[in-house]
């Protein structure tokens, strides 16, 4: 049996988990500075980290006395060391380095990309190999195929915005407030999402690679030219007609790289995931050509420490400790893995 406590501060939760082998979420402690930030439109990173500061010894006592575990009892400490916002990171980083030399247990290093891959296996731990595995948040919209445990191949990435990134800039330009994605989602449930013609960008023939760079400037403009030119304009429609836009382009590229790749199973992974219309339209797709899709509930699609500790489990198998020179890396990416 491996009991592992994670921590997670790479953004603006603060989150601690108690996950027994793998699978067995004991505790998932997720402490939301949402509230904090909504006031400022997005994440401040100074405020971010003291918050942390604040929080991360409480979250972490409250997850083991949820647990009904003490420090004695823990096998291993994981924590996220990036990709993310340097000072937080570095508040999860020096918590876990702590841990771990007071207590005389190995460190584990997650790539927070890693952690919401492994989402999927606590949903479902026996997922079967070869799998694709679509990441989408505020920061990465990417494409990769996995072989085996530890085992990454990245096939695709965004060239500018990440999908979650221009969910927050056009919600932003909307007035619909922060964090977009939900806001968009929500009421986009009223919308026509062919009410209003938007781009997509394909890229060139056989590319795996993302752009919504363009699409985020049609829409700020058609929202420019409206209001310049005194014209109301359907919110819900254009929320919908947006959200088409990238999901269209999400799907195309995930089912292309599991024909390419041979592989049966989709994974979903990342905020975005959480999104309905993603969701089923993944799924519609992925029944046409007989595959499977698999994403987390809600509550693990968003930053929480119980995927970080699913992460560090299979490196805790693997024998991949980290020393205490272990260092916050805010530009991580999954070659980094």
């Amino acid at each position: 049996m491996a009991l592992i406590l994670a921590i997670e501060t790479s953004c603006d939760e603060t989150s601690a988990a108690v996950v027994r082998d793998g699978t067995e979420i004991l505790s998932n402690i997720i402490s939301s500075q949402i509230e904090v930030h909504k006031k400022f439109g997005g994440v401040v990173p100074e405020v971010a980290s003291r918050k942390h500061l604040e929080l991360v010894n409480g979250v972490i006592a409250e997850a083991l006395e949820s647990a009904g575990f003490d420090f004695a009892s823990l096998d291993a400490v994981a924590v996220t060391h990036g990709p993310g916002l340097v000072g937080a990171l570095l508040v999860g980083v020096s918590a876990a380095k702590a841990l771990s030399y007071s207590l005389g247990i190995p460190l584990i290093a997650v790539n927070h990309l890693e952690g919401h891959i492994y989402a999927n296996f606590l949903a479902d731990p026996g997922l079967e190999f070869p799998l694709v595995c679509l990441v989408v948040s505020g920061g990465h919209t990417d494409l990769l195929v996995m072989q085996g445990h530890g085992s990454y191949r990245l096939v695709g990435r965004t060239r500018d915005d990440a999908a979650g990134e221009a969910f927050d800039k056009v919600a932003r330009t909307m007035g619909l407030g922060y964090p977009g994605g939900p806001l968009i989602d929500s009421l986009s449930a009223d919308g026509n999402g062919s009410a209003i013609a938007l781009p997509r960008a394909y890229l060139e023939e056989g590319s795996l690679d993302f752009s919504f760079s363009g699409l985020k400037s049609a829409v700020i403009n058609f929202l420019h030219h409206a209001r310049q030119k005194g014209e109301e304009v359907s919110l819900p429609d254009l929320a919908a007609s947006f959200q088409k836009a990238v999901v269209d382009v999400l799907v195309f590229k995930t089912m292309e790289a599991s024909l390419q790749h041979g592989a049966r199973t989709i994974l979903l992974a990342g905020g975005v995931a959480a999104n309905r219309q993603l969701r089923s339209a993944v799924s519609e797709a992925a029944a046409g050509y007989q595959l499977r899709v698999v994403y987390p509930p809600p509550e693990l699609c968003t930053d929480n420490a119980a995927m970080i500790a699913c992460a560090a489990y299979y490196h805790y198998l693997r024998g991949d400790f980290a020393d205490l020179t272990l260092n916050a890396v805010p530009g991580l990416d999954l070659h980094g893995l």
